[in-house]
């Protein structure tokens, strides 16, 4: 069994006074004793995993009552996950023979997990003596909701499974979808672009995206509104703020916020969206109020609540909630910089600072938020984000963010700017955290969803009557690894829902061509693992192939330590042919290839590969890179095969999943 002894030896107890000191060793001694009486008691039924378990969730309960003590609050935990707040806060935590331990904390109370061979034991502050296996058997805490426990066993590898998908489910559609995906939201008809960041509100999430009801024969986007429980599957539920209404233009990027306070003087729990209105090429921002939980919003009479200083680029305002300072934060693209301002009421604005930098285009959509690198509160960070042009790096646009501080007024970086996807189809991105959840585990980890295209060419594809759609949910972390804090992307676990059953693919080099059973849908997901070569040299490819024709690679590079995504030939010929492109051209930035740095070490690279009828997305290194592209394959049965590029290659583990539908 491994050791695990988490934080010091309560060093920090040397700098209480000695009535303090006195105090918290009787509490751990109390400690102690509890823990002996009930290993005695508790001892003819328990034993093997759930005796390790006991002791350890003990050790776990008796930290957080001296943290309590100490600091007047509880802790949270995370063994795998570099957070030893409750050993720093509380006390040493002996965790001999758990491969896990993870606690979180709110207000009033805590809820601990350990994993032990396998199995995971849960323990609450509301049930002390209670070690139970399964998630429903610990009564939780007031302040901690089932979805922050079920996060919990996620984390301790225990989450939540689904069952498989038949075969009805998993079939191709009797009607030929042509190039409409099968997981991935796409509008029923017409056009699709920037995503409008999600809120949860009675039981579902609430989306919106822009969408024009008259391309291509006319202009002026809206805001569609869908909802979903689980952040897969999507009910439309109509335009919910219409275009042309008030005389300020179309509707254009913004942000939607709970107003639950009743800020905005629209009462509590209302909701306000305050986005971006053009009009004769002039930008404002007007603010919408909804009375029914975002199905429905009326116009604020006095719209804009900002007029234009006189700036060409002025849009996307992102709101954020800073608690720390009891305000509102709005963050508003201005060209080449983002303008900060502050309001205590979602209408009155006023300028504080500005986050300026030159080489990315037109910064557009910014985003702001806090996360804990490493799941570490004591590395709380924030992170601004813009979707920016990177052609001076030699890259397309998407989206780049920069980690560092925030003072109530303005940003800090703590270093240049990184980019989240190094595909040529990831804009526009959103994210947002989940408010069931604890406030540690809001900031550990958070939502993120795109725009799946390119302005490059967005208007001269080959799709049918609708154009457009949004990428998979993907989760965020912010990890250092031992360098620089960096996000890193995980699809969303209940992806897991649309899964069949998955079919080994056999080991060995990469020698002639091998096929990879792929379901004749075209959707599916496939994890492959290739081993390094001794010499760091040789590629490793997955052919997309239709037709016989291939018309994507995903693979590495092991000599340049790159994982790419190209479009070959046969996609370019289908984007011409289709008569969408002026005089059958295609942009450039289509046909150029998309590469992101992968691993420098270690024996093996990891490549996840979601792939659908007309995109692509790669998750390298366990999402540390991504790589999202659109793909047109041409008609025809729908493979895919692995082939080394040069050198041998070997696959050392392998597998293909089909994925079910969500219309």
């Amino acid at each position: 069994m491994p050791r695990h002894t988490l934080g010091p030896v309560l060093p920090a107890l040397k700098r209480f006074a000695a009535g303090r000191r006195l105090l918290v060793w009787a509490v751990a001694a109390a400690a102690v004793l509890v823990l002996a009486v009930s290993l005695v008691l508790a001892g003819s039924a328990r034993s093997g995993p759930a005796a390790t378990a006991g002791a350890v969730l003990e050790n776990v309960s008796a930290a957080q009552a001296a943290a309590m003590d100490r600091t007047g609050g509880y802790a949270s935990l995370w063994l795998s996950g570099n957070d030893s707040t409750l050993a720093e806060r509380g006390a040493d935590i002996a965790a001999d023979g758990a491969e896990d331990v993870r606690a979180i904390e709110c207000s009033t109370g805590w809820l601990a997990g350990v994993r032990v061979e396998g199995k995971v034991f849960l323990r609450s502050s509301t049930a002390p003596d209670a070690v139970e296996e399964g998630a429903d058997a610990v009564r939780l805490p007031e302040c901690i909701s089932p979805e922050a426990r079920d996060a919990l066993l996620t984390d301790l590898g225990a989450g939540k499974s689904w069952p498989k998908q038949d075969a009805a489910a998993l079939a191709a559609p009797a009607e030929d979808p042509g190039f409409r995906p099968a997981y991935h939201l796409t509008p029923d008809q017409r056009w699709m672009n920037d995503p409008q960041r999600p809120f949860f509100l009675d039981g579902l999430w609430h989306y919106y995206y822009l969408y024009n009801v008259d391309y291509p024969e006319g202009n002026g986007t809206e805001w569609f509104h869908a909802t979903s429980t689980d952040l897969v599957h999507w009910n439309n539920e109509g335009v919910a703020i219409e275009k042309f209404r008030n005389g300020l233009g179309d509707i254009e990027t913004g942000s939607a916020v709970v107003d639950t306070e009743g800020t905005a003087g629209f009462g509590k729990g209302a909701v306000i969206a305050v986005l971006t209105q053009q009009h004769d090429g002039v930008q404002r921002q007007s603010l919408f109020y909804s009375t029914d939980n975002g199905y429905s919003f009326q116009n604020y009479e006095q719209n804009p609540v900002m007029e234009n200083p006189g700036a060409e680029h002025w849009r996307d305002p992102r709101i954020v909630r800073d608690e720390a300072n009891n305000q509102w934060l709005m963050l508003l693209a201005e060209g080449h910089k983002i303008g900060f301002y502050t309001s205590k009421d979602l209408k009155d604005w006023t300028y504080v600072s500005a986050f300026e930098r030159d080489g990315l285009g037109i910064l557009e959509c910014p985003d702001f938020f806090q996360m804990d690198v490493d799941g570490d509160p004591a590395k709380r960070t924030w992170v601004l984000a813009a979707s920016a042009n990177g052609a001076d790096e030699g890259r397309t646009t998407g989206l780049a963010y920069w980690t560092g501080s925030f003072d109530g007024k303005g940003f800090t970086p703590d270093g240049g700017h990184q980019w989240l996807d190094g595909g040529s189809d990831f804009y526009a991105a959103v994210t947002w955290d989940d408010p069931r959840l604890t406030d540690g585990q809001r900031k550990s980890s958070r939502h993120a969803i795109g725009w799946m295209n390119n302005w490059a060419y967005a208007r001269n594809l080959p799709t049918d009557n609708w154009f457009g759609a949004a990428s998979v949910v993907r989760d965020l972390r912010l990890e250092s690894d031992g360098g620089r804090p960096a996000l890193v992307s995980t699809p969303t676990p209940a992806l897991q829902s649309l899964e069949g059953d998955t079919a080994q693919v056999p080991a060995g080099p990469l020698g002639e061509e091998s096929v990879l059973a792929v379901p004749e849908s075209g959707a599916y997901k496939a994890e492959l693992e290739f081993e390094r070569p001794d010499a760091n040299t040789g590629e490793a490819r997955m052919l997309l192939q239709s037709g016989g024709r291939t018309y994507a690679t995903v693979g590495y590079d092991f000599a340049g330590g790159k994982a790419f995504v190209v479009r070959d030939d046969a996609v370019s010929e289908t984007v011409k042919d289709s008569g969408a492109a002026p005089k059958g051209a295609v942009d450039p930035v289509y046909r150029d290839v998309q590469a992101v740095e992968g691993p420098s070490t270690g024996d093996t690279v990891r490549l996840t590969v979601y792939v659908d009828r007309s995109s692509v997305e790669v998750f390298v290194d366990g999402g540390r890179q991504t790589l999202t592209s659109l793909v047109f394959p041409p008609g025809g049965a729908k493979e895919a095969r692995l082939a080394a590029g040069s050198g041998q290659v070997s696959l050392k583990n392998g597998t293909v999943t089909p994925l079910a539908g969500i219309r």
